[in-house]
């Protein structure tokens, strides 16, 4: 029996969530939000309030029903998290359609209403906007309105734009379901050969903190309300300084470094969006090593396990109290896929599962991401090594978020609506636009720009790595070889050093930042045919000077489909994006900076903030 709406003798309408024909004063409407959470808190079990504690990662189906064929067979099932364990924190990865979605998501809220108190279930997600699939840190659009990665915001550099951009990814989340987005991330591009860069909007604290708080009035507005999608700002105290560029996600990535002293610099976006308001943050799995604030040398341990940055630094000094999750499997080992990923308990790898539990609620964690059993919670508070009133403290934390987005009174979806909104040709036509309005182009040393771009109806143009449709659709001429061109275009992949030893670490593009020989081979072969535009897409600092003596142009994109690119380059889109940051001379000049210094490399090739030449079409 699920809960029903009910009417109150003085005429109130509510959800009897504890089917007791009675409206309680969590089921009010009319109450304050405190005094609701302070109700239901006191009326949960232990094991109820170890639940709220977890935020798993669980399938969504492939047909939309609730007990339906699983995208990730094998995996503990969303009714088994919410009826088993009274987990109603899922993260989702794949997603259907978004009728099939909307449908997914009521047919989960109702096993949620015929189960204890009724707490409805929060759907969480990484970004899903744009081009990179990284199941570790993002997902491509798919049925969503496709955009440019946060770099290509970051490009535009401009807060409209990135409001545009969370207004309208809102919409469609909160259209399926999903009303708990675990990002923006914040993390300051200043190690060049960091894989997270195209995560991040550059180099820039500044325009970072603004753009950040621009993402968070889209999504969040002045208020959570049942409109809004609550934000998870990532990863605390900003995990961009990662020493040699390696990421924390794997064991030989777990160092974090500060050797020019830029610790506050990573900070300041932190410091922005508390100021403003955001609903959640999220520590860096990183280690800071040597690191000292107010003459105290720092814990190196990872930051989910520090009380001198959890409490210390964001409760206390920034004074925050909102919710603050745990990044994923801090705690236990993760498998996906037939990899494994050991636990990221960096710096307490030598504490039992138990204590690593006990040591990030002592430093001031509200809830553990990515992990998929409450057991250990439980036992701590049993055993009287944690006092059941510390497990209060985050849980009303957590339930607060929950009553605020208006999922205790109307946690359902409009299904009909979820398929017009999601995806609609308008939402794509922005999306398409700021694709092209991120790109960068850059001046090449083989000639001037301007003698080829714009491209101008009826130009010949080879382009192998774009398609003859999307060519003629762009009044252009495909030609199949170089020589028969008046301009070549040569798109390009990013390199990056394949590995693929650890679950999730294939997806991660780190390492060298050098193109391969025989690719710049290729590069001056047919600029010795055609005048020849590179498009590059940048989602690190690439070594981009062995690229400029064979082009005219270099074009940096930061997601774009070809059309959006066709578009910036025939001038249909004028391209308005600037840098997000340095782009280096050499391997040699990277490997002389400071992994927490924004550019500051020998002799760069192109500033930080360098500008993209105009090109617009003819009148």
């Amino acid at each position: 029996m699920t809960a029903s709406l009910s009417t109150a003798p003085d005429g109130t309408r509510y959800r009897d969530l504890n089917r007791n024909g009675v409206m309680d004063p969590y089921e009010d409407p009319r109450l304050p939000i405190a005094e609701r959470v302070a109700d239901l808190v006191s009326r949960l079990s232990l094991e109820e309030k170890a639940g709220l504690m977890i935020q798993t990662i669980v399938s969504t189906t492939t047909d939309g029903e609730v007990d339906g064929p699983a995208f990730m067979p094998g995996r503990t099932t969303a009714r088994e998290f919410v009826e088993g364990s009274h987990i109603t924190h899922l993260n989702i990865h794949q997603i259907p359609d978004p009728r099939a979605m909307a449908r997914w998501v009521n047919a989960l809220q109702r096993v949620a209403a015929a189960s204890g108190h009724g707490i409805p279930v929060t759907i969480s997600t990484d970004p899903r906007h744009s081009f990179t699939e990284n199941w570790g840190a993002s997902f491509t659009a798919g049925h969503l309105s496709a955009w440019p990665e946060p770099l290509g915001l970051g490009a535009i550099a401009d807060p409209g734009v990135v409001r545009e951009f969370a207004d309208i990814a809102r919409r469609e989340y909160t259209a399926v379901g999903i009303r708990s987005a675990l990002h923006p991330t914040l993390d300051v591009a200043t190690e060049p050969r960091w894989a997270r860069q195209y995560s991040t909007f550059g180099q820039d604290a500044d325009l970072v903190g603004r753009l950040g708080v621009a993402y968070l009035d889209g999504f969040e507005g002045d208020r959570l309300t049942s409109a809004s999608v609550a934000c998870m700002a990532k990863h605390f105290p900003g995990g961009g300084p990662e020493k040699d560029g390696e990421d924390p996600h794997f064991p030989y990535g777990t160092d974090q470094v500060y050797p020019g002293g830029m610790f506050e610099y990573h900070l300041e976006p932190f410091r922005r969006v508390i100021e403003r308001g955001v609903s959640a943050i999220m520590p860096s799995y990183g280690v800071p090593r040597g690191l000292v604030l107010d003459g105290e040398r720092v814990e190196e341990v990872g930051f989910g396990f520090n009380h001198q940055i959890i409490t210390g630094l964001l409760r206390e000094k920034l004074g925050f109290d909102g919710v603050v999750c745990t990044d994923w499997g801090l705690v236990t080992e993760s498998r996906m896929m037939g990899k494994v990923l050991p636990p990221r308990s960096w710096g307490v790898e030598h504490l039992s599962e138990i204590e690593r539990f006990r040591k990030a609620l002592d430093a001031g964690c509200d809830q553990f991401g990515g992990e998929d059993d409450p057991a250990l919670l439980i036992e701590l508070v049993r055993s009287g090594a944690v006092p059941e009133s510390r497990l209060d403290v985050s849980v009303a934390r957590l339930l607060r978020v929950k009553f605020e987005l208006g999922l205790f009174d109307d946690p359902f979806v409009d299904e009909d609506a979820a398929a017009e909104v999601v995806g609609s040709a308008e939402f794509r036509a922005i999306g398409t636009q700021a694709q092209s309005r991120s790109t960068v182009i850059l001046p090449g040393g083989s000639g001037d720009a301007a003698s080829v771009l714009p491209l101008r109806p009826g130009t010949a143009v080879h382009a192998p790595d774009i398609s003859d449709e999307a060519l003629r659709e762009a009044g252009l001429e495909p030609v199949a070889e170089p020589a028969d061109a008046d301009v070549a275009i040569l798109r390009l992949a990013p390199p990056f050093e394949p590995r693929d030893h650890f679950m999730l670490e294939s997806s991660f593009h780190a390492g060298s930042l050098a193109f391969d020989d025989e690719v710049v081979a290729t590069v001056a072969e047919v600029a010795a045919a055609a005048p020849t535009v590179v498009t590059v897409h940048l989602e690190r600092p690439l070594l981009l000077a062995p690229l400029l003596p064979h082009a005219h142009a270099v074009v940096a994109t930061f997601g774009a489909s070809e059309g959006a690119i066709l578009d910036a380059l025939t001038g249909r889109v004028p391209a308005e994006g600037r840098l997000p940051f340095e782009i280096p001379r050499s391997t040699e000049a990277v490997l002389a900076g400071h992994s927490d210094v924004p550019g500051g490399t020998a002799d760069p090739v192109f500033e930080g903030g360098r500008a993209t030449l105009e090109v617009r079409a003819d009148a």
